[in-house]
């Protein structure tokens, strides 16, 4: 008898939480907008073109490796990794085929040189 008399407590109990939920849920709201469009979906990317991706050439000589870098077939900066000592940079800055030498760690900085246009 006492089991069924706490059941009977926690279904009323039960009852009066729910029931401010279930009137809060019947409330109808007649001041509701409907939902804007939804926008279209972005353009497509445009393809992979190789072409804009620099091109690098590993050569082993005398111990060393030179990495030559080439963006649309010009050579623009080559990578000399000694066998032994620090590696250090040509850089061709003016894009006139006159490269000078540029170390890792100096106080000049290899500012990131991307072609967003050619005229």
């Amino acid at each position: 008898m006492r089991c069924t008399k706490v059941r009977l407590a926690r279904l009323a109990l039960l009852t009066l939480l729910a029931l401010p939920a279930a009137l809060v849920l019947a409330q109808s709201r007649t001041d509701m907008q409907p939902l804007p469009a939804v926008p279209p979906p972005p353009p497509e990317m445009a393809p992979f073109d190789a072409a804009l991706e620099p091109e690098v050439t590993i050569k082993k000589r005398e111990g060393d490796t030179v990495e030559e870098h080439r963006l649309n077939g010009k050579l623009y900066k080559i990578k000399v990794t000694p066998e032994h000592g620090v590696p250090y940079y040509l850089i061709d800055r003016q894009g006139d085929g006159n490269f000078t030498q540029d170390t890792m760690g100096t106080p000049d900085v290899s500012v990131p040189q991307w072609v967003i246009g050619t005229f």
